[in-house]
């Protein structure tokens, strides 16, 4: 199993990215999908996921301005990013949990490289 997160970039504070998360590898229905986020010198954090069955769960600092949905025909999830803010800068992955749930958490199995946001004020 492969997930290749892109659509990262430079965008102005108030804008909006869209990044994708492809799965290559059997199974990516069955998968809850996760995305998380790593500002230079902090931890990890979790940012929202979607089930297999496409429930979504957010971390409070993005909620109402992020949202996650799958297409199974694609073996894609998407992160869309609005109303940006400085804070949402930094490297952004996703992974896959073989969980009917997605939280914080929720162990993965998979890992994506991360793609760059950053967020300029």
């Amino acid at each position: 199993v492969q997930l290749q997160a892109s659509g990262g970039g430079l965008v102005q504070a108030g804008g909006s990215l869209r990044l994708s998360c492809v799965y290559s590898g059997p199974l990516f229905s069955v998968y809850a999908i996760g995305w998380s986020r790593q500002a230079p010198g902090k931890q990890r954090e979790f940012v929202g996921g979607i089930t297999s069955r496409g429930d979504t769960n957010y971390a409070d600092s993005v909620k109402g301005r992020f949202s996650i949905s799958r297409d199974n025909t694609k073996n894609t999830v998407y992160l869309q990013m609005n109303s940006l803010e400085p804070e949402d800068t930094a490297v952004y992955y996703c992974a896959a949990a073989a969980s009917t749930w997605i939280s914080d958490q929720v162990r993965y199995d998979y890992w994506g490289q991360g793609t760059q946001v950053t967020v300029s004020s």
